[in-house]
């Protein structure tokens, strides 16, 4: 049974056209249609202006469709709510709090009925989690970027929301740090099972990641194309992307559901190739 479920989702917004004063609409999203069950670890994967921020703004309740549903639990969402946890790329954080204060804040408010104690209970528990018990105390300008994304992902897990929404977490990071939390993600996955959305543009990242990946075509009008399952089991290594045959057989899918449509100088601009790829 699914938790979520998005059907014939629609989104355009108004931009600015030729002329003074006038505007056109664009279409970003097209009859977008997607169920997911609960504990699945889904990535959606698609090109740099395709509607992917766009699209996980839907499920957050941050902007609202045009056209069509989105179900959780049955409910449809009409906006934010604790019941969905977002990650994004940049950190969030209260510069002036500490590791603990900014992850115990998310903590003290979806959970106002609490005892003190339990609040702290469960911000130490998210926090350890995510291996940066010897940093409570410590501020952000006293973190890598790394260890910032860390307290960012114990603060959307401590939150415990039927749902975590993830919009490239690491796509600011360096390429050892973010191979690193990437693993940490699949292995707190792995103890937490939450159900998971996660936005990316890295084939191998939903791979390392992902029960089932969806890829979005090129906008205006996006749509998704089927779902690609990835037949391995959690958590995985890096080796096996390149072991195992069910990897590569998804690994081949995605990219082909990718280019699919796509001019072949299109696909090296702006380091499509690469970004994918790398």
């Amino acid at each position: 049974m699914a938790i979520l479920e998005l059907s014939g989702v629609s989104k355009s917004f108004a931009r600015n056209g030729r002329g003074k004063g006038r505007s056109v609409k664009v279409e970003v999203l097209r009859d977008i249609n997607l169920s997911i069950r609960e504990n699945e670890f889904v990535c959606i994967v698609g090109r740099s202006g395709s509607g992917k921020t766009t699209l996980i703004s839907l499920i957050a309740g941050l902007i609202k469709a045009d056209s069509g549903s989105i179900l959780l639990d049955g409910k449809p969402i009409d906006g934010p709510g604790p019941d969905r946890g977002v990650i994004f790329q940049n950190y969030s954080l209260l510069p002036w709090l500490s590791v603990f204060e900014n992850v115990y804040l998310a903590v003290d408010a979806v959970g106002p009925n609490l005892s003190e104690h339990e609040k702290r209970q469960r911000t130490e528990h998210y926090i350890n989690l995510v291996n940066l018990g010897a940093a409570m105390t410590k501020v952000p300008r006293e973190l890598s970027g790394g260890m910032r994304q860390r307290v960012a992902v114990a603060r959307g897990l401590a939150m415990e929301p039927k749902v975590l929404l993830l919009d490239e977490p690491f796509s600011a990071l360096d390429a050892l740090t973010r191979g690193t939390l990437q693993e940490e993600l699949a292995r707190i996955w792995s103890d937490t099972r939450k159900t998971v959305v996660m936005i990316t543009n890295d084939i191998d990242e939903a791979i390392l990641l992902a029960d089932t990946i969806y890829t979005l075509t090129p906008g205006p009008g996006a749509t998704l194309g089927p779902a690609i399952i990835v037949d391995a089991v959690h958590p995985r290594g890096r080796v096996q992307l390149s072991a195992l045959a069910s990897c590569q057989k998804a690994r081949r899918e995605t990219l082909r559901n990718l280019t699919a449509g796509v001019k072949s100088k299109d696909v090296g601009a702006g380091n499509f190739a690469v970004t994918l790829l790398h």
